[in-house]
């Protein structure tokens, strides 16, 4: 089987939940909530099969990490890192089953902001993949912002060079 059939195969389930696909309507790092969760479900499965962990569970907990969609809009940043977790670990629950950890993996991968350490090996990687993910797409969506945004900066250069 090749690497991304079975990575979709794992996920097919969730991908194709009406109410997770509702995170592709969401803006999350400058791209959508949607395109994170993947991002973070594929560099979690990369990570654990090579290395021979549960890549299964990892990848869909990874997936479902961000699972809320306004739950938390009322929030202040520090609470919305915070909270999101619980309540993504919610909508997980209501709509999937769930091993003890993968809800570890969910609840645990804003630590330390959370201060609830880890319990699995997995639920570890995620955090660090979560954290890889958020740093690439940030970088990313700045740039793009720059680029698109060149003839400002050209006007700008030129206002200077006079």
């Amino acid at each position: 089987m090749k690497i991304k059939d079975e990575f979709y195969t794992l996920i097919d389930d969730i991908i194709n939940n009406k109410e997770f696909l509702k995170l592709s309507d969401i803006g999350h790092h400058g791209i959508t909530r949607l395109d994170h969760s993947l991002r973070v479900a594929e560099y979690t499965y990369k990570v654990t099969k090579f290395i021979g962990l549960n890549y299964g569970e990892a990848t869909r907990a990874a997936l479902l990490h961000d699972f809320f969609i306004d739950e938390v809009k009322d929030k202040n940043s520090l609470e919305r890192l915070r909270e999101h977790p619980k309540f993504a670990l919610e909508n997980a629950k209501k709509y999937f089953s769930l091993t003890a950890r993968e809800e570890d993996i969910i609840i645990k991968h804003m630590f330390p902001i959370t201060f609830r350490a880890p319990k699995y090996i997995e639920s570890w990687i995620v955090d660090f993949c979560d954290d890889i993910a958020a740093i690439y797409e940030r970088i990313f969506s700045t740039r793009w912002k720059l680029v698109s945004n060149y003839n400002f900066v050209i006007l700008v250069i030129i206002g200077m060079l006079k």
